[in-house]
């Protein structure tokens, strides 16, 4: 319960109708989630408008009503609050709400197409095993300490963020690590947060169907960097030319990691196989249980971001040796026909490109790569031919399949994707939709000794089809066909 004149402090007003004075019980940005002294904020979406459902919000019990567009016709009993921008205003308010809970906590967030997940959880993973409790928010779950929540969305709202942060706080972590999506910071959703750092990872192609062009995804991701403060750090991938890009507004301690390029913290992978990477980060060499050189920048942002964070470089190292892959993250499987399949949740063509690149260096000449993908329905059509033809460049066998299909029919989907192969290579492709019998031809088709890389759903437990999410698991069907046991 908090006192509106109080919440009110913290935003920017054009205009106020009715008495203050009053106790909020809660915050919703959906009509349907109000009762008596919600405090609901209208915001225009990319589905829906708020200001469509203030009535129904008032119907359900809203009392102040944040928005945009003041009603024609206002309520006597309703307070009235004009914003210019009732998402920059949800997030300072949501903050306020939950008594300020990034600033009690030392949140880091992380940016970029790919990395974000294993980043943020290696750094929830590294600070927990140092017997410091964290939290963690990621595309795949959300843990307050050991409390373990099933994630929603990449980044959830403002007020689901505060709300996890405030009960991070309450028992009583000190660091937090969320993703950051470029929705997220294009829909304000991080207003009002306090970050004690941020990290960028890469940037490529990726939610064009959102932000129409690349400029404006990758001018997306650098407002979270406009808006640090002079108590925080920005630490950039220097191998990504879009990373000096995230630099050039911040008021933060500017800072770099690279493995190819002169930067604040340097690594270099000596050597790789399927069971791990051979490493050294600012001249210690160490042996790593992740594979690849996307997977050492990734270790070097963590080991960076620990850095940044004050921890001690040997407790650092020492941890980071001890880490394990994220669920669904270049997760090899060896199956008892000798065959190895890996599970990795690429689903951009530089993804595909950086897993199917490391594969084709570690494997053997007489192993043939087989590679099972689809791209998910409703989202970004113009990478699909792209991610095409980044696997055509390694597989020797292609099967495309559905992903998420959503409402698209799987079909044209497969469409979009054949159509960037080229034709001398068609031969070698085939299209199954239906997801669990092209993974049961690729294993069917494939020899002992080959690989095979299933590709897009990662960690995913459901497939969605026509709005309806039904239970699929990559990794649990394969190990059902090979008649792996459950470890």
């Amino acid at each position: 319960m908090k006192n509106l004149d109080n919440l009110i402090k913290e935003i920017n007003y054009l205009y106020i109708k009715g008495d203050t004075n009053r106790t909020i019980s809660a915050l919703a940005i959906d009509s349907r989630k109000c009762a008596a002294n919600t405090l609901f904020v209208a915001q225009k979406g990319t589905q829906a408008d708020g200001h469509d459902y203030i009535d129904a919000a008032i119907k359900n019990g809203a009392s102040v009503v944040v928005c945009e567009n003041i009603p024609p016709k206002m309520l006597d009993s309703i307070v009235y609050i004009q914003v210019i921008n009732p998402a920059v205003a949800l997030g300072k308010l949501s903050s306020a709400f939950f008594d300020f809970p990034s600033a009690k906590i030392s949140l880091v967030g992380i940016t970029g197409t790919n990395g974000k997940t294993s980043i943020a959880t290696l750094l929830y993973t590294l600070v927990s095993n140092m017997g410091i409790k964290a939290g963690l928010l990621s595309t795949i779950k959300v843990m307050i300490n050991e409390t373990e929540i099933e994630a929603t969305h990449t980044t959830p709202d403002a007020i689901q963020i505060n709300d996890y942060l405030s009960k991070m706080v309450q028992q009583g972590c000190e660091y937090a690590f969320m993703e950051v999506s470029s929705h997220a910071a294009e829909q304000s959703r991080i207003a009002g947060l306090k970050f004690r750092g941020a990290v960028f990872t890469n940037l490529t192609h990726d939610h064009l169907d959102y932000h129409l062009t690349f400029a404006n995804y990758r001018d997306a991701k650098k407002k979270f960097f406009d808006g640090l403060g002079n108590d925080a750090f920005a630490l950039i991938n220097l191998d990504d030319k879009n990373g000096s890009f995230m630099l050039q507004n911040t008021k933060a301690q500017k800072k770099s990691f690279a493995l190819k390029n002169m930067a604040s913290f340097m690594a270099k992978v000596l050597e790789f196989d399927f069971h791990g990477t051979q490493m050294t980060i600012d001249g210690v060499e160490l042996w790593t249980q992740f594979v690849g050189q996307f997977n050492a920048s990734n270790i070097l942002a963590v080991y960076a971001t620990a850095l940044l964070l004050g921890f001690k470089k040997d407790t650092i190292i020492t941890h980071i040796s001890l880490l394990k892959p994220v669920n669904g993250r270049f997760d090899a499987i060896f199956t008892p026909s000798k065959k190895m399949v890996i599970i990795d949740y690429a689903h951009t063509p530089d993804a595909l490109e950086n897993v199917l690149s490391t594969i084709s260096l570690i494997r053997k000449s007489n192993t043939k790569i087989f590679v099972v993908f689809g791209a998910g329905g409703d989202r970004d059509k113009t990478k699909r031919p792209e991610m095409a033809q980044a696997v055509q460049k390694y597989a020797d066998k292609i099967i495309i399949t559905s992903d998420n299909p959503r409402s698209e029919e799987p079909e044209a989907i497969m469409d979009d994707i054949y159509n960037g192969i080229g034709l001398n290579a068609r031969t070698n492709v085939f299209k199954i939709a239906n997801r669990a019998e092209a993974i049961k031809v690729s294993l069917s088709m494939s020899a002992p000794n080959d690989i095979i890389l299933i590709a897009g759903k990662g960690h995913e437990n459901y497939q969605e089809i026509k709005g309806v999410k039904h239970h699929f698991n990559d990794k649990e069907l394969v190990m059902e066909l090979e008649n792996i046991k459950k470890i």
